[in-house]
């Protein structure tokens, strides 16, 4: 490794990078342009194919130079005298991003398949005060970047050849937890059902509008109709769920061990360092003591196989819309490794202390919004169309009872606030059971809520949030929410801990 880098002078990306930024472009090129590029493909023997090679060879060469212009601007370095990292680029819209180095959260270096192939490692910045990457350098050598994460994270200010080995010598990081191929396969079969079915659902309706406006044949509706028809009604459903059943546990499986697979979470002396990825490798350095919100997800089947998913969210100007990909989860741990992994941010595992639970009024109100009045609203539709027989009707309705009721009472009985000393702990959920934890000196803001009908029976709710998100509790007995408000404001006050 390199020791010998002054990263107070301008530093250029990794020359194999021109190629990186040129797969990059071409890529999003191709994705903008790809329903005219399948016209084009579909209709190529009517195509002149002088001007459709001239047009594809004119593109891909201004790609090119565009590409080497952006890695002849693009130059970062530290400043030290301001404590800032500072990053500059541009072709003609020149751009200036200067970060504090104290307000530096997490330092990913992540690997694509394109940046495989080339060697180059990517650098992105993550700080406390935005939903997205702040900053990120595409094309990097892994010893650079190991020796400039480690300096951004634990934000030094001397940066000296001496400081560099130290690091390197000192806080080299050491293996803590592994996650398993038989973990992951177990955490692919049994969680993201509905995000999977939603892929699924987006991914054939595509395909299908597209072949639709091509007007081809490659998918005889008419056959397909009758041979669902020609089967018993029955029948044909289950065929069509079956299908649907394994297409989600197939897509659930492959996404999960291409994201995560080879998952190590190793410590050093000030981070924790995250690494997974079989086509994309990533690389996430991250300080605990910035950590503001953990959640644990288990459902019943995950339960019986002990697996659970780790949740950590980090300090962002909008928490909820951080992207999917940008998320940090640790998958398919035990439960002896979760206690590990949550004394590794907390310092102590966290007790659930005393338990708070809500009103039954709660379950009433979910019973009438999510059961009786979409049963109302289905009875109206039948009464005024013919959409479906009293028969087809009955059944449905029976069915979406049964279903409903049994998910919101699960969700009703799992519904609970614990709180003690240390920790604020949420537990809800009705299949896949979130487990949230905050400590309650990282609370940002407290708001209390009582509309006037709930006056008479003394029940309200209260919402705390967090830099990395926000806890509410509902439906709770309201002088005992202003009690529990009024500790949580005093431990904030009077606590000596700092999590910036």
């Amino acid at each position: 490794m390199n020791r010998s880098v002054d990263f107070s002078q301008p530093q250029r990306q990794s020359l194999p990078g021109i190629l990186v930024m040129f797969a990059n472009s071409l890529q999003k090129t191709v994705r903008a342009l790809w329903p005219m590029l399948l016209i084009w493909l579909v209709k190529f023997d009517s195509l002149n194919k002088i001007v459709f090679f001239g047009s594809v060879a004119g593109v891909v060469v201004l790609i090119g130079i565009i590409s080497y212009l952006q890695y002849l601007f693009f130059t970062f370095h530290i400043d030290e005298e301001n404590g800032e990292f500072v990053i500059q680029k541009g072709v003609l819209n020149k751009t200036r991003i200067t970060i504090q180095l104290h307000k530096i959260q997490q330092v990913n270096i992540n690997q694509s398949l394109i940046q495989r192939l080339v060697g180059v490692h990517k650098l992105e910045i993550d700080t406390a005060g935005s939903d997205k990457k702040e900053a990120s350098i595409s094309a990097i050598s892994h010893d650079l970047a190991t020796i400039l994460k480690e300096r951004l994270i634990n934000h030094s200010q001397q940066e000296t050849i001496v400081d560099s080995e130290k690091v390197a010598i000192e806080e080299s990081p050491t293996s803590f937890i592994k996650i398993g191929l038989l973990s992951l396969v177990k955490i692919g079969f049994t969680s993201n059902y509905i995000k999977s079915f939603a892929l699924i659902f987006v991914f054939f309706t595509t395909i299908i509008e597209n072949l639709q406006q091509l007007n081809t044949d490659v998918i005889n509706e008419d056959e397909v109709t009758n041979y669902l028809d020609a089967l018993p009604n029955i029948t044909s459903f289950m065929i069509v769920v079956g299908i649907f059943i394994v297409l989600i546990l197939i897509v659930n499986l492959i996404r999960t061990i291409l994201k995560y697979f080879d998952f190590t979470i190793q410590k050093s002396k000030q981070a924790i360092v995250l690494s997974y990825g079989l086509l994309s490798t990533k690389n996430t350095l991250l300080n605990p003591n910035k950590v503001q919100k953990v959640t644990i997800t288990q459902n019943f089947f995950q339960k019986k196989l002990d697996i659970i998913t780790i949740g950590i969210h980090q300090a962002s100007s909008d928490a909820e819309k951080v992207k999917e990909k940008d998320k940090i989860e640790v998958p398919g741990c035990t439960q002896l490794e979760s206690n590990e992994i949550l004394k590794l941010l907390f310092d102590k595992l966290p007790q659930k202390g005393a338990l708070f639970l809500p009103n039954w009024r709660k379950l009433a109100v979910n019973l009438f919004f999510l059961l009786l009045l979409p049963i109302v609203i289905s009875l109206l539709v039948k009464l005024n169309t013919d959409f479906f027989t009293w028969n087809e009707w009955f059944i449905y309705s029976t069915i979406f009872t049964l279903f409903s009721g049994v998910l919101i009472w699960f969700s009703y009985r799992n519904y609970m606030l614990f709180v003690s000393n240390d920790f604020i702990i949420k537990q809800n959920g009705a299949w896949d059971i979130d487990t949230t934890i905050i400590e309650p000196y990282k609370i940002q803001a407290i708001e209390t809520q009582q509309f006037f009908w709930q006056k008479t029976t003394n029940i309200g709710s209260v919402t705390l949030s967090t830099a990395g998100g926000n806890i509410s509790f509902s439906t709770g007995n309201y002088t005992e929410i202003k009690n529990l408000v009024n500790y949580w404001l005093y431990q904030v006050e009077t606590s000596d801990k700092n999590w910036m």
